[in-house]
């Protein structure tokens, strides 16, 4: 088969790496992906926006699957137009994307089909945002309603603090569009975890759970970042818990869209907070989650060629996972989530077998690997039990040098 990945970041440089463990690729393309992606895969110089771009190539070579990556292109319809062409992707429509599309959409989505989530309102006057604050109190979520590279959520603590960020999403517009609405929720107290699916129409396969790290620095301090670390899979999620989130949560979600007339094949994800009454959606995406996917795909033991295939024709994957722990570090520039310098020499490490490399933020200049974003790329590795895996992960950090520009957290599954 020849496979085509969309994107340029880690999430999918961890679809490139499991992809091409399969025997039943023959080529395997990223585009654009990024300077670590071109060991196991052609990169091709198409953005992930150019659409038509993308649709020439998949023609061009005879591509029998594509995986499209970020939310971005699938909410500008990128399957829409591949499905129209009669090529197989594995990504949503358009229609079914915007329940990570618009906040509002999957809020007024979960209020209707009774999936459990936080209080809300929506609003696109800052005047009217700023008096529910005043009088529901603080801590309260802000999160602008569109899309935010994961950025556009603020958890304020305090009330000065939600109503700037009402002033910073309504006022100053510091999201442009996506923040032209905002939504406001009340606050979960809980552990946080994820829960990805394989999906197609009302057709459900769950992954194993995993927990991102989102904020910058140690102890959670620090502001939001599209994810510093992850591990998987999460030791207090229960079956129970499992069981519930299947039942009250993605198997609605996929029969509601359904039932909308959206429905959805891809990936479904649930950000999800375990609260006295159980868990709780913070937020669905509709595509693999970053870092999420890094630690999760090195456990599955299925070829993910099959998997997909299977999924697009309605039949059941039978996923297995190894009985293991993965966790990852991510290595990020110094300055992220806010604005850092690119282009610095990424360091040397002295891989084991227990460990890997994903690239997120990397370009190949020549031959040397430079920065290229926020989140450099991510250290993994895989242990018999986590503080196994994560001990592994600090003592390849902890031996590697010229590290100078960059910065991780020490934390990560502790």
């Amino acid at each position: 088969m020849n496979v085509l990945v969309v994107g340029r970041g880690g999430r999918e440089h961890s679809l490139v790496m499991k992809l091409s463990e399969s025997k039943q690729v023959t080529n395997l393309y990223a585009a654009p992906g990024n300077g670590g992606m071109q060991q196991q895969a052609a990169c091709i110089d198409i953005d992930e926006m150019d659409i038509e771009g993308l649709v020439v190539f998949a023609k061009e070579k005879s591509i029998d699957l594509t995986v499209i990556g970020p939310e971005n292109p699938l909410n500008a319809g990128i399957a829409n137009r591949f499905k129209e062409e009669g090529l197989p992707v594995f990504a949503p429509t358009k229609e079914a994307a915007i329940l990570e599309g618009s906040k509002s959409f999957a809020k007024e989505f979960m209020q209707q089909y009774d999936i459990p989530t936080a209080s809300y309102a929506v609003f696109s006057d800052a005047q009217q945002a700023k008096a529910y604050i005043e009088e529901k109190g603080a801590p309260i979520v802000i999160k602008a309603d569109g899309l935010a590279a994961g950025k556009g959520v603020i958890v304020a603590l305090t009330k000065a603090e939600a109503l700037q960020a009402v002033d910073d999403m309504l006022v100053s517009k510091a999201f442009s569009g996506a923040g032209s609405t905002i939504v406001i929720e009340e606050f979960l107290e809980g552990k946080e975890f994820s829960l990805m699916a394989f999906v197609n129409e009302n057709q459900v396969f769950p992954m194993v759970t995993a927990r991102d790290h989102k904020r910058a620095f140690d102890h959670d301090k620090g502001p939001n970042t599209g994810g510093m670390g992850a591990f998987a899979p999460v030791p207090d999620v229960t079956e129970e818990d499992l069981q519930f989130s299947m039942e009250h949560i993605l198997k609605p979600t996929a029969d509601g869209m359904l039932k909308e007339g959206r429905p959805f094949t891809g990936i479904l994800y649930a950000g999800l907070i375990m609260t006295a009454e159980g868990p709780k959606v913070i937020e669905f995406n509709t595509r693999f989650g970053d870092p999420e996917t890094q630690v999760i795909l090195p456990l599955l033991k299925n070829d993910l060629v099959q998997v997909f295939t299977d999924v697009l024709n309605g039949k059941n994957p039978q996923l297995e996972w190894e009985d293991q722990s993965c966790a990852g570090v991510v290595l990020a520039a110094e300055g992220y989530p806010g604005s850092y310098n690119k282009g610095i020499p990424i360091p040397a490490f002295n891989k084991t077998e227990s460990t890997f490399i994903v690239h997120a933020g990397t370009k190949l200049d020549g031959t040397s690997l430079l920065s290229d974003g926020g989140r450099v790329l991510l250290t993994g590795a895989k242990g018999n039990t986590l503080k196994q895996a994560t001990d592994t992960i600090y003592q390849l950090l902890k031996n590697t040098k010229d590290q100078s520009g960059f910065f991780y957290r020490n934390d990560i599954g502790r």
